[in-house]
């Protein structure tokens, strides 16, 4: 016969790690910039890295960046090109760990639960946006498995227009050879990031949710068939030319 503790015990919820209260901040810290020098450094000469389109992110204003999803690195790549300080998601169990988890909130990360409407990160997405702030996020949810940019849930176009924000689609590319789901460690591979233009606010409000984020998903697939094109990345499994 089960204790009636433990089985309250087993059934009770783990208590859901604190939400920060920090968000970017209006000057550039120096924290910040040292771990962006690091980065950069990294990123040229262990990827061979490239950044195009820079000049579609505005340097000022609330920003969504949503960006395709390949590996860990994702969110220093997506922001490392810019003079301001951005802001990101992080599945909530990244923060369990406290000496790691004040390490990426001092990176202005915050928790979500993946795989469910979190309103409690969606809230704190809205936060930070209509504080003028960068925040980047990945509506696939979750890394690719293999390559290939996977279904985008669409709540990304609500917090779009509920904040006024600029959205500016993001192409990631090459990452996913760097660090594969499979692999333990990451290797030395050509990486590549893309801004498209921006969505003004004004477009984004003039356009349904379910327009958006098409016109979102079509800029991803046509940029990742650009650039897997222009820069000659192997074949992705299946029909290599999502763009087309």
């Amino acid at each position: 016969m089960t204790d009636d503790r433990t089985a309250m015990s087993e059934g009770q919820e783990r208590p859901r790690p604190p939400m920060p209260s920090g968000g970017g901040h209006d000057a550039m810290r120096l924290w910040w910039r040292a771990w962006r020098i690091i980065a950069r450094s990294i990123f040229t000469v262990a990827f061979h890295g490239r950044t195009l389109g820079v000049k579609n992110v505005p340097r000022e204003g609330g920003v969504l960046l949503v960006s395709t999803h390949q590996c860990f690195f994702d969110p220093v790549l997506a922001s490392l090109a810019f003079d301001r300080e951005c802001n990101f998601m992080a599945r909530e169990s990244l923060f369990y760990n406290r000496p790691f988890a004040r390490l990426i909130e001092s990176l202005n990360a915050f928790p979500v639960r993946r795989n469910t409407a979190d309103l409690r990160a969606i809230k704190e997405t809205l936060r930070r946006l209509k504080n003028g702030k960068m925040v980047l996020v990945f509506p696939e949810g979750t890394r690719t498995a293999d390559g290939r940019i996977g279904e985008l849930q669409p709540g990304v176009a609500a917090i779009a227009k509920q904040a006024k924000a600029t959205v500016v689609p993001t192409l990631i590319e090459g990452a996913y050879n760097v660090w594969p789901r499979q692999a333990w460690v990451p290797r030395p591979a050509k990486v590549i990031v893309r801004y498209a233009p921006p969505i003004r606010p004004e477009e984004c409000a003039a356009m349904g949710k379910a327009e958006l984020m098409e016109r979102i998903e079509r800029t991803l697939r046509q940029m990742q068939a650009e650039v897997r094109r222009i820069y000659r990345f192997p074949p992705l499994p299946g029909n290599d030319e999502q763009g087309t």
